[in-house]
């Protein structure tokens, strides 16, 4: 925040927290995406589908648009794509037959597996830029606003 010649208030929206942690975020997505997008013909949504259920071997659209925190709708969407690419199947629920649960296909598990080492060595990279100390304390923030928020898996 800053003051105007006249004294009103502004806003230096460069300086301020919530944009600044966007356009962070965007540039993150971004810099994963030239692997998902490029080599697997993954879209964000659609990664974020295998993501969430190659880590859980299966769950619901519920979960995945829960913990994702994007709208059903996106969901919906990216697990259609995915089941017309064969990657993802949805079946039975073991605990509750009226609910359908999405796995990764045996193509999908193929390329989650070769999918994660590639995320996983960007995301190394990524942080790279920062010291111990500093990723300590990124770290630390992030969880603080994350508890804040209410956003803890």
């Amino acid at each position: 925040m800053s003051v105007r010649a006249g004294g009103e208030l502004g806003l230096e929206l460069i300086g301020f927290v919530p944009y600044r942690l966007n356009r962070l975020a965007v540039g993150v997505s971004n810099h994963l995406s030239d692997i998902y997008r490029e080599r697997f013909g993954l879209d964000v949504p659609e990664w974020r589908v295998m993501a969430t259920v190659g880590s859980r071997h299966g769950c619901t659209a519920q979960h995945i648009a829960a913990s994702t925190r994007m709208h059903k709708t996106r969901v919906s969407r990216a697990i259609a794509h995915l089941e017309e690419r064969e990657l993802i199947e949805r079946v039975a629920s073991a605990a509750d037959r009226r609910e359908r649960e999405v796995r990764l296909t045996k193509a999908g598990r193929r390329m989650y597996a070769e999918l994660v080492p590639l995320v996983l060595e960007r995301e190394r990279e990524l942080l790279a830029c920062l010291t111990r100390e500093q990723l300590r304390g990124f770290l630390a923030g992030l969880e603080g606003l994350e508890t804040f928020l209410g956003l803890q898996d």
